[in-house]
């Protein structure tokens, strides 16, 4: 193997730091748009990890939005399980 790459000629190390380069944009590209897809750009996604007991600690706007986003996190949560058993159930 050494005695191949001791004889490729100059210039060589290019073409492969760019098909790296091309395969580390297309797996960036391809995580991005996974994500989006997968509701994971969701800004709301912080007031998960609140429940009753931090109320005092937070404004009532901020609890009522951390109420609302629980709430709907829980049916998203629902709708997506739904969809895992159905397709379970159709394989």
């Amino acid at each position: 193997m050494s005695e191949f790459l001791n004889n490729l000629e100059d210039g060589w190390t290019i073409y492969l730091w760019l098909l790296f380069g091309a395969m580390i944009i297309i797996t960036a590209v391809y995580a991005i748009r996974w994500a989006a897809r997968n509701d994971q750009f969701d800004e709301d996604i912080k007031y998960v990890v609140f429940d009753e007991n931090d109320k005092d600690k937070m404004t009532p706007e901020e609890f009522a939005k951390s109420q609302q986003v629980n709430k709907d996190q829980e049916a998203l949560r629902e709708e997506y399980l739904a969809k895992q058993r159905i397709n379970e159930s159709g394989k």
